[in-house]
């Protein structure tokens, strides 16, 4: 069960660290550590494509084709979704694009839990869709706040 509680602390950690600094240093947009978090939030899931990539098979019904190919390609998406997300010009696009993969992929946790998949505590069963279900609204919602959303700033004159 840790890896939400991980999930969680990659997102906040960078988003506190920097309304931290921003405080002190008021040059500093204390939103950009809500993006650095869901880029590292990103790079995180990618790797876990590659240094997990049997147990994330696993977590696709067996009918789905080409599962590890599948899983090596999502991995590349993710990093590529994170990089999007570094620039500025393409971080409202990739914020939606992150949306829309952290709902498609929502059924392979889905499938995971019901079939006890062992992974990331898949292995509870449907129990531990009481915690990952969550943890996916709070990602869709972090990539809408700090990706997605357009900060209108009133002019101060």
């Amino acid at each position: 069960m840790t890896t939400p509680v991980l999930i969680l602390a990659i997102l906040v950690v960078p988003f506190a660290a920097v309304r931290l600094i921003a405080w002190r240093r008021p040059v500093i947009d204390p939103d950009i550590g809500g993006v650095i978090g869901l880029i590292a939030a990103f790079i995180f899931f990618g790797m876990g494509h590659f240094v997990q990539t049997e147990p994330m098979a696993e977590m696709l019904p067996p009918w789905a084709p080409r599962r590890i190919a599948v899983i090596y390609a999502t991995g590349i998406l993710e990093w590529v979704l994170a990089a999007g997300l570094w620039n500025a010009g393409t971080r409202r696009l990739s914020g939606w694009a992150c949306i829309v993969v952290l709902a498609a992929f929502f059924p392979a946790n889905i499938y995971a839990a019901i079939h006890s998949v062992g992974m990331g505590g898949h292995q509870w069963g449907p129990a531990y869709l009481l915690v990952r279900a969550p943890v996916q609204v709070v990602l869709i919602g972090w990539a809408y706040w700090f990706a997605v959303r357009e900060v209108r700033h009133e002019d101060a004159n």
